[in-house]
């Protein structure tokens, strides 16, 4: 590791690689108002606030231009699920830096999509219309975030409630009382081939899904007043989540693919969840919800994801990553393909080193 770089550079210089690689308009999925450009320009975004280039914010702009029109209508996204939800996180800043109405309206437009989404019998979103009852971790990234922030900037409070309710749901169906890990995914009516007939769960805690829920619910918390009734309960959440986290990184300080079972034949270091569970580490430091020794683990975790990247000329290699995956056993998570410079992993790696340049 170059010893000079710190953490911002390393995000200057991704960002420039996925700049030169697509034109904003043609990130993949190319047209389509998805998640996977939302948790990448994110990313962007944390970088931007960093450095100031107007490059960043520009880049950001076009891509959220090329979906939304000029009535603020957002082509191409499904309403069925929460993943094509999620970038409206990126309209905020827009809305904030350019005054242009549209992003209002796209805002309204996605809000309601939240509030009315199917639900199973407890009140927990569905994943999509897709996965009918089942309640994946990764939903809380998608949804949570933006609600939290509508709920402050619009005198809204009922989706600050909604996004908690969400959370504190997941939690308590998917939380092992012996690890302290997340399963992937529950299914409220125990039908699908991978729940356990009599629970419902998943049988396998998942890296990146597992990396989802901190990172939400610490954005979350940023628009929550600490006398919320649901702030503690929520600092509780992140706290024995991280904690469980840390007591399975591994000897090089990345994190497995199947968290809990890094020694088992198969399992592989992946290195979005090393990068979100990092990311998370410090930013739960920095709110007082983690002990300030625990950013020995953050650093030990970042210092392993820098070690494992690679160049190409002037271009980062963020490798290692999981590619999407729906809920499965063991062998299904392990036999994932890998990606160089997906959206995923630059997107976690990006907010993994805007968190590290506030220690480093």
């Amino acid at each position: 590791m170059n010893q000079n770089r710190k953490p911002i550079d390393y995000a200057k210089a991704s960002c420039e690689t996925m700049m030169r690689k697509f034109a904003a308009q043609d990130l993949p999925p190319k047209g389509h108002f998805h998640y996977h450009q939302g948790v990448f320009l994110s990313g962007v975004y944390q970088t931007y606030r960093l450095c100031g280039d107007e490059r960043y914010f520009q880049y950001i702009k076009d891509w959220v231009d090329s979906i939304i029109d000029e009535n603020g209508e957002i082509h191409t996204f499904d309403k069925g699920q929460l993943d094509d939800i999620q970038p409206g996180i990126l309209l905020y800043p827009l809305l904030d830096k350019t005054g242009d109405q549209r992003y209002q309206k796209a805002l309204d437009t996605l809000l309601p999509i939240i509030r009315d989404f199917p639900r199973n019998k407890d009140g927990g979103f569905w994943h999509k219309e897709g996965c009918p009852e089942q309640m994946w971790l990764d939903g809380l990234y998608m949804a949570g975030p933006i609600c939290a922030e509508y709920a402050a900037r619009f005198r809204q409070p009922e989706y600050l409630e909604l996004a908690a309710k969400q959370a504190l749901l997941m939690e308590e169906k998917t939380r092992d009382d012996k690890t302290g890990l997340w399963y992937h995914a529950w299914d409220c009516s125990h039908r699908e081939d991978w729940a356990d007939q009599e629970t419902g769960l998943s049988h396998e805690f998942w890296g990146r899904s597992i990396g989802w829920v901190p990172v939400a619910i610490l954005d979350e918390l940023d628009f929550m007043e600490p006398s919320h009734p649901q702030y503690e309960k929520l600092c509780a959440l992140v706290r024995n989540l991280l904690e469980a986290v840390c007591r399975y990184q591994s000897a090089d300080g990345r994190w497995y693919q199947v968290v809990d079972k890094g020694g088992k034949e198969g399992n592989w270091l992946e290195t979005s969840c090393s990068c979100l569970y990092t990311a998370a580490i410090v930013k739960a430091v920095h709110k007082g919800i983690l002990p300030e020794q625990y950013l020995e683990q953050a650093v030990k975790g970042y210092e392993a994801v820098i070690h494992s990247l690679a160049w190409e000329g002037e271009d980062l290699l963020v490798g290692g990553v999981c590619i999407g995956t729906g809920v499965g056993d063991y062998r299904h998570y392990c036999e994932r393909p890998t990606s160089v410079n997906d959206l995923h992993g630059v997107g976690a790696f990006l907010l993994m080193c805007a968190q590290m340049e506030t220690v480093m």
